[in-house]
């Protein structure tokens, strides 16, 4: 892949801004950082697929109806809250033969998985004690 400005511009935005955007919201956030800069929606959305299909960045789908992104592309699963909307990033020692499982319990071969776990973070959690 290529260098560019704009792709490094993108990177770094993301990595600096470790909350899985989508491509709209990591948008608002280089146009807010970087306001000279000339990359517009387009260039984010192809910039992030290119990305994305040469394992530089992780591609996160099924997550309402929008794709969101993250820079971090060791195994690892996400959490969901249902209440904030923001995604955390989970271990994957916490379930650590799940694919091995997979395969004693049903013969499927998994190449490529996406964990999303959906529920209340502990910060919602505590806001709704606290009321």
């Amino acid at each position: 892949m290529n260098y560019s400005k704009q792709r490094e511009i993108i990177i770094d935005t993301l990595t600096k801004n470790a909350v899985h955007p989508t491509a709209e919201k990591l948008y608002e956030i280089i146009k807010k950082e970087h306001p000279d800069s000339k990359i517009g929606i387009a260039t984010v959305y192809r910039n992030l697929n290119k990305l994305a299909t040469a394992g530089k960045v992780k591609k996160i789908n099924a997550l309402e109806n929008s794709e969101h992104f993250d820079h971090n592309t060791h195994d690892h699963y996400h959490f969901m809250c249902n209440k904030c909307k923001q995604i955390f990033d989970i271990e994957v020692d916490i379930a650590p033969d799940i694919v091995k499982k997979i395969y004693e319990s049903t013969g499927f071969k998994v190449t490529d998985y996406d964990i999303v776990l959906n529920g209340i973070c502990k910060n919602c959690l505590n806001d709704n004690i606290n009321l």
